[in-house]
């Protein structure tokens, strides 16, 4: 998250309590795959996050809003941190660690069916270094083990914080499912606790600050990932060139023009996204198109061409063509 992006609030002296009214910042963290999309668009209450059994699905630090009568809390879902092998790899870890600077609470995401491995000692090490950020340790996908194996997990989890942070360990510890709503509240209630007072920060209603092509983009990235090679996740971009009116409709019947690009890095990759005959393209197209018309409340002509961008990954000039 930019500091050129988040609301500047000026507060007085510090003294005032704006009627126990909170707001601020939770970013949520963990290695690929640990479920933070998924905990984001439940929090939100709608998905504002993309979401895939592929690991490192996010690209972008996606805000949600949560909005509530006493507290407004914005949750920052980054992609997974990891050792990086790539310029992108380290770009996007240069991104989440910039977002750790910058919010009021930090919540560490790690799988209730996975045990604690490397990946999680890694980051949790990070988030020591991070200085007096309260961190709050979300054990996710409770819904996937018994309670025998979810009470295992939760002591794992406490014992790697007193590992890593001392005695006192993390903040909070709290067990959720975003597939069930399992404690998805409470864990609300948990990251608000942290938040500092503060008027509202973003108009009533407001679930997302992400611009709306980027949305779109994300939406068409997930459909198609979906029944892909592993290879994929790591090699696909998608860039919206525009999202324009088609000219002469009538008022009651309008239709956006969104023209996107999917680019990949060999030709192999291209021809698995097109499909033969193009089928896997039209179904890409048919599913993100169902989320784009609920994201933008209109009907969307969409217009999708795959491109071959070599080893974009780790090219500095494609990268910054590409968003990254």
């Amino acid at each position: 998250m930019s500091k050129k992006n988040r609301p500047q609030v000026h507060l007085d002296s510090g003294t005032e309590d704006f009627g126990g009214f909170r707001a601020g910042f939770s970013v949520l963290v963990g290695r690929p795959n640990a479920g933070k999309s998924t905990l984001t668009n439940a929090l939100v209450g709608k998905k504002v996050a993309i979401t895939s059994a592929k690991p490192q699905t996010t690209r972008h630090t996606i805000r949600g809003i949560v909005h509530r009568d006493d507290a407004q809390l914005i949750l920052v879902d980054t992609p997974g941190l990891h050792r990086p092998r790539t310029l992108l790899g380290k770009r996007l870890n240069d991104l989440v660690a910039d977002t750790l600077a910058e919010v009021d609470a930090i919540g560490f995401c790690l799988p209730a069916n996975e045990k604690i491995g490397p990946g999680d000692k890694y980051i949790a090490a990070q988030l020591a270094a991070v200085g007096r950020k309260p961190v709050i340790a979300i054990v996710t996908k409770a819904d996937l083990v018994d309670r025998q194996a979810l009470t295992e997990q939760l002591l794992a989890v406490a014992a790697l914080g007193r590992e890593v942070l001392g005695e006192d360990g993390w903040k909070d510890i709290v067990p959720v499912s975003a597939a069930d709503g399992f404690q998805v509240g409470t864990l609300a209630d948990v990251l608000i606790s942290h938040m500092p007072p503060s008027p509202p920060l973003y108009p009533d209603g407001e679930l997302t600050d992400e611009p709306e092509a980027v949305m779109v983009a994300e939406l068409i990235r997930e459909a198609a990932l979906e029944g892909v090679r592993d290879e994929l996740p790591h090699s696909l971009a998608v860039v919206v060139d525009e999202i324009v009116a088609r000219e002469g409709r009538a008022e009651d019947n309008q239709l956006l023009d969104v023209r996107v690009n999917l680019y990949v890095e060999r030709p192999s990759q291209k021809a698995i996204i097109i499909g033969k005959g193009g089928s896997r393209l039209r179904e890409v197209g048919t599913n993100a198109r169902k989320g784009i018309e609920a994201l933008l409340g209109t009907r969307i002509y969409l217009d999708l061409h795959v491109k071959v961008a070599k080893d974009w990954q780790r090219d500095p000039k494609q990268l910054v063509k590409l968003g990254f």
